[in-house]
C-alpha cells in the first residue's frame, strides 16, 4: 500500500475531479482538465493538462500521477497505452444511470478509502445519493416525451442508454427517439435531422446549458422542431453530472418535474 505522501491523483473527467475533492482528496490532486472547473477554489492551483479529448500527455507525464481517472464516454480509448506506459493506476468509469454513482463512489473508496476521512465522507455522501434517489422513485408524474438537446447545427440528443436520459427516466420523462447507442461513441449522442415523424408528439425540449450555448434563437428554433412542445432551458450540469452532484442533480430534477 502505498503511503499517503506518494498518492497522486490525475483526474481527466470534470464529475470524477469534484468527486475527489468532495471525499477529501484535494491535496493528491496534481492534475485535471481545463474543464475541470468545480469547485473552483480548491481547483485553482492545480495544473490543467488539456481537455477531456486532447489530453497533454508529456504535461501529465511530467506531473508524475499514481492514479489517473477516466471515463469510457469522455475520453478517448486510443490514450489508454500511454496512460499505462505512465505506470499509474489507471480507475476506469463508466455510470450510465443514477444508481450507477453508489458503486462510483464505491469504486474511489476501494482506491483511496485508506486515506483519512475518504470512507466517511464516502459513506454521508451515498446515503445523501440514496435518499435523493428514494424521493425520486416517490415522484409520480405523468410520462413526457422529452427530446434534450445538448447541441445545434447538427442538433443533437441523447440515446436512451446513457447517464444523462435514464436520469431523466427517473421522473418519467423519457427521451426521444427511442434508441439505445450502445458501449461507446457518437451514436450514444444521435443527430436530429428535423424531419422525423416523432417529434410532432414532443412534449417538452430541454435546452441543456452545456456543452452548447443556446440563445433565444436557438429556443425559437426548437420550438419550431417540436411545435407541441414545451421548450425550456435547464442547468445541464446538475442533469448530466454524475458524482456529488448527482444529490443536488436528481433535486433539482424532481423540482422541475413537479412544478
Amino acid at each position: 500500500m502505498r503511503n499517503l505522501q506518494d498518492i497522486r491523483i490525475a483526474s481527466l473527467v470534470p464529475s470524477l475531479t469534484e468527486l475527489v475533492v468532495e471525499l477529501g482528496l484535494g491535496r493528491h490532486l496534481v492534475a485535471r482538465t481545463g474543464f475541470c472547473i468545480h469547485p473552483a477554489p480548491q481547483l485553482r492551483e492545480v495544473p490543467k493538462v488539456g481537455g477531456t479529448k486532447d489530453v497533454n500527455l508529456a504535461k501529465l507525464r511530467r506531473l508524475a500521477p499514481t492514479h489517473v481517472l477516466v471515463n469510457v464516454d469522455e475520453n478517448r480509448v486510443d490514450i489508454v497505452p500511454a496512460l499505462q506506459a505512465m505506470g499509474a493506476e489507471l480507475l476506469v468509469t463508466h455510470p450510465n444511470a443514477p444508481d450507477d454513482n453508489l458503486a462510483l463512489v464505491a469504486q474511489l473508496v476501494e482506491a483511496f478509502g485508506h486515506l483519512p476521512g475518504v470512507a466517511a465522507r464516502a459513506e454521508r455522501l451515498q446515503d445523501a445519493l440514496r435518499e435523493q434517489l428514494a424521493q425520486c422513485r416517490r415522484v409520480a408524474p405523468a410520462p413526457q416525451r422529452v427530446l434534450y438537446l445538448i447541441w445545434h447545427d447538427p442538433w443533437m440528443t441523447v440515446a436512451r442508454d446513457t447517464y444523462l436520459s435514464r436520469m431523466l427516466a427517473m421522473v418519467q420523462w423519457h427521451t426521444e427517439p427511442a434508441l439505445a447507442g450502445g458501449e461507446r461513441g457518437a451514436a450514444r449522442y444521435p443527430v436530429v435531422r428535423g424531419d422525423e415523424a416523432w417529434l410532432a408528439s414532443v412534449q417538452r425540449v430541454l435546452l441543456s446549458s452545456e456543452p452548447f450555448r443556446f440563445d433565444d434563437a436557438h429556443r425559437q428554433a426548437a420550438q419550431a422542431l417540436c411545435p407541441q412542445a414545451v421548450v425550456q432551458r435547464v442547468d445541464g450540469e446538475l442533469l448530466s453530472w454524475y458524482g456529488a452532484r448527482a444529490v443536488p442533480g436528481l433535486r433539482y430534477l424532481r423540482e422541475l418535474a413537479t412544478a
